[in-house]
Parts: structure tokens; C-alpha cells; sequence
């Protein structure tokens, strides 16, 4: 029982970030139908300026706000650069455009940078655990879930309480009938960017304090997760995203610690095929939500 209480806080706070992950990608899909597998360069483009960073001297307590304008800033010039460009256009060709982003950002680390690996300092206090009775818990877990908590709340009553909120689920729920009744929709699209970055950044500085390093193609993890969980719980439902983060990093943690030791390494293939097999009988995931047409 023990062991099993303590995969379920690990679970959690590996889940936790592919819950912040998801809401990031839910955001823009609910918006402009779009699902960004560029979501993941949000991380890794924050990533390099880390390890820039602690190169010239800087600490954890700095390099956490640059983390976060960054990754408000790299979404914001990603939809300026290449969304707003394609934003009447098809789905397959917003698609083609979120892998297109994806695979220039990852070449121009690669070629300007360097395809190495790039470390990036740890907090000490990372690996440190607490006592609760017989439980060891990681002081991270417990900050990635209390963080998480704070973001999903702060996040809901942004949604529920600001008119940017009512503008932004008005635009999602019919976007030709909200910009009629006089939303912006240069201005709902770009903040729904900004806040998907804002989500990204808070799970970027968890992933790459866990991760301890950077890669030209370090966004390809994060952004197969958050785009796995926002499907697993939906696409276009915010909750559907959480407790989609949340069954994904749930399932890695315990089918690892419930499988024999000699195929522990397969533990992602069972993932995807308890994913497959979830939409086999639950097309829409766990909290579908009606679909209406992108304009």
C-alpha cells in the first residue's frame, strides 16, 4: 500500500506537468481549431537562454521570469510569423505549418548552435525528500502539484471573471458569432497564444529543472505529452486537458512499477496501446466536447 501511495504522488507530479502542457495546447486548439505540435519549442527555446543564462552567472531565481517571458515571447512571434499567416487556411495547412515551426527552430539550434547536449543546472533541493509516516515525497512533486494547483485556479478565474476570459471562451464556443457581436479577433487570438506560452513557461521551468538538460530537439517530449493529453482528455475542454496530464503521467508511473523488470523498457508502448485502446471506445476522450466549425 505504501509503494502504491508513492506512485500515485510520483504519478502526479509527473502528470502535473502534462497537465500544464495540455491546458497550453487545448488553449489554441478551442480557439483556431489548431492543434500545434510547435507547443514543444516553447520549451526548448527557453531552454538554450537557460543554459545561456547560467553560463553568465545567473541562478534559479532569475532564470525562472526569463523562462516565462520567453516562452510568452517565442508564442507570440510564432503566431505572428507563421499562424497569422495561415489563419484562414484549411486545418492540414495550419497543421503543415505547426510541424514546419517545429523542424526550422530545431534546425537552427542545430546548425547555429550546436547538436551536443547542453546541461543545465539542477536545484539542489530537486532531489530532497520529505517524510509523510512511512512516505519519502520528492520536494519536487510537491511543488510541480502545488504550482499546478495555483495555475489551474488562476487560470479558471481568468477564464470565468476578466472579460478577456468571456471574450476568449465566447470565441471558442462560436468564433463568427463572438466577432460579430464585436470581439477582436486579432486581439483574442494573440492573448489565447499568450497564455498558451504562460502555461508552457510554467511547465518549461519544472521539465527542464527535471530534465537538467537542453537539445536542439528537446520540444519533441513535452509537446507529444501535452498533445497526447489534451487528447486523451478531449480536445477543446480545459478540464478534459488536466485530468488527461493527469492519467498520462498516472499510467507511465504505475504500468512502470507494475511491469517485470525485463520489460520496464516498454513501458511507453503499453501507454500508447492503453491510449489506443481508450479511443477505440472513447473517440472523443474522456470529457469530449461538441466540435464547431474553425472560420
Amino acid at each position: 500500500m505504501t509503494q502504491l501511495l508513492q506512485n500515485i504522488i510520483d504519478g502526479l507530479g509527473r502528470g502535473s506537468i502534462y497537465a500544464l502542457l495540455a491546458l497550453g495546447v487545448a488553449v489554441v486548439f478551442g480557439i483556431m481549431h489548431l492543434l500545434n505540435f510547435a507547443h514543444g519549442e516553447l520549451i526548448t527555446i527557453p531552454g538554450y537562454l537557460t543554459y545561456w543564462a547560467f553560463n553568465h552567472g545567473w541562478n534559479w531565481w532569475t532564470v525562472v521570469p526569463l523562462i516565462l517571458v520567453s516562452a510568452v515571447g517565442s508564442s507570440l512571434l510564432i503566431e505572428r510569423i507563421a499562424f497569422s499567416r495561415v489563419r484562414g487556411a484549411k486545418d492540414f495547412t495550419m497543421l503543415l505549418t505547426s510541424f514546419g515551426v517545429h523542424f526550422i527552430v530545431s534546425a537552427l539550434f542545430l546548425l547555429y548552435v550546436s547538436a551536443s547536449v547542453k546541461s543545465i543546472q539542477r536545484p539542489g533541493w530537486a532531489a530532497d525528500t520529505v517524510a509523510l509516516g512511512s512516505l519519502r515525497i520528492e520536494i519536487f512533486d510537491l511543488l510541480v502539484i502545488g504550482v499546478t494547483i495555483v495555475t489551474l485556479l488562476a487560470t479558471t478565474w481568468l477564464l470565468q471573471r476578466t472579460m478577456f476570459g468571456l471574450s476568449l471562451r465566447a470565441a471558442a464556443s462560436d468564433f463568427e458569432a463572438a466577432r460579430l457581436m464585436g470581439v477582436n479577433s486579432d486581439s483574442v487570438i494573440r492573448g489565447a497564444f499568450a497564455l498558451s506560452g504562460f502555461l508552457a513557461g510554467i511547465a518549461g521551468i519544472f521539465w527542464l529543472m527535471r530534465a537538467g538538460s537542453v537539445t536542439p530537439t528537446a520540444g519533441i517530449d513535452p509537446m507529444l505529452k501535452g498533445v497526447l493529453a489534451a487528447l486523451i482528455g478531449g480536445l477543446g475542454s480545459l478540464r478534459g486537458a488536466v485530468v488527461g496530464g493527469l492519467v498520462l503521467g498516472l499510467a507511465e508511473v504505475l504500468l512502470r512499477a507494475w511491469l517485470p523488470e525485463g520489460i520496464q523498457n516498454l513501458t511507453t508502448g503499453f501507454v500508447f496501446v492503453l491510449i489506443a485502446l481508450l479511443f477505440i471506445f472513447k473517440p472523443g476522450g474522456l470529457l469530449a466536447v461538441p466540435q464547431v466549425e474553425r472560420v
